[in-house]
């Protein structure tokens, strides 16, 4: 399926301006539903630009608006913009996230064996030969690297990693493992983000209408009974 031309910044439009379900947001823009709720709840690590996709001729506003009356409805983009595809050789990582990468391949080696250091070399964007002096433990620095999750890195995507696990545990003959680290809170979590939005966007229209919020005490008065 065609994805939007950032999707990041697509994503953070669609969360602020429209009443589209976070699956359905992750779905169009080709994202991992955590990394939705995380551009929701402003912690990623930098706060993103939203880029509207109405404008940007890839969805009508009609289209936009189906979604919202049917959380089960799948957008469908106008045009895909050309994808571009990389060729030979690892991925660019920016200068300020290349120090991370050692961690970030530690991880992938400890917690998924089965990947291949060609299919790591893709993920992170880096040599064989440090991925092979991590995994022997020969590195230069290999005191102070520490396993950390490529994607809470920035190295690599939710989608991209899952994919790669998925690819490796098939070719191995093992059952691909299923996320399951938000299988009892999602809903209730979701449930919460979808209430405050309510809420923020009543107390918005209220404002706008005249009316004077409460100012909410910073602390409660320990007296009070």
């Amino acid at each position: 399926m065609a994805q939007p031309l950032m999707p990041h910044a697509t994503a953070a439009w669609m969360v602020d301006n429209t009443a589209l379900s976070f699956e359905q947001i992750a779905d169009f823009c080709g994202l991992h539903i955590l990394e939705i709720q995380a551009i929701a709840d402003d912690t990623t690590s930098t706060k993103l630009t939203g880029r509207d996709p109405v404008r940007a001729h890839e969805v009508t506003q009609d289209e936009i608006d189906k979604g919202a009356a049917d959380p089960d409805y799948q957008l469908k983009m106008i045009k895909g913009p050309e994808q571009v595809r990389r060729t030979k050789g690892p991925r660019y990582t920016p200068v300020s996230k290349r120090q991370d990468k050692p961690d970030g391949i530690s991880w992938i080696i400890r917690n998924h064996p089965e990947i291949t250091d060609g299919a790591i070399s893709l993920l992170i964007g880096t040599t064989r030969t440090t991925i092979a002096a991590i995994r022997d433990r020969s590195h230069w620095n290999i005191a102070n690297i520490t396993p950390k999750d490529p994607v809470t890195l920035g190295l690599t995507s939710q989608r991209e990693l899952d994919a790669a696990v998925a690819k490796a545990a098939k070719a191995a003959g093992m059952e691909a493992p299923t996320d399951t680290r938000l299988e009892g809170d999602r809903e209730v979590l979701l449930q919460q983000l979808r209430a405050e939005r309510t809420q923020a966007a009543a107390d918005a229209q209220f404002v706008a209408d005249g009316g004077v919020l409460p100012v909410k005490p910073l602390f409660d008065d320990p007296f009070k009974r």
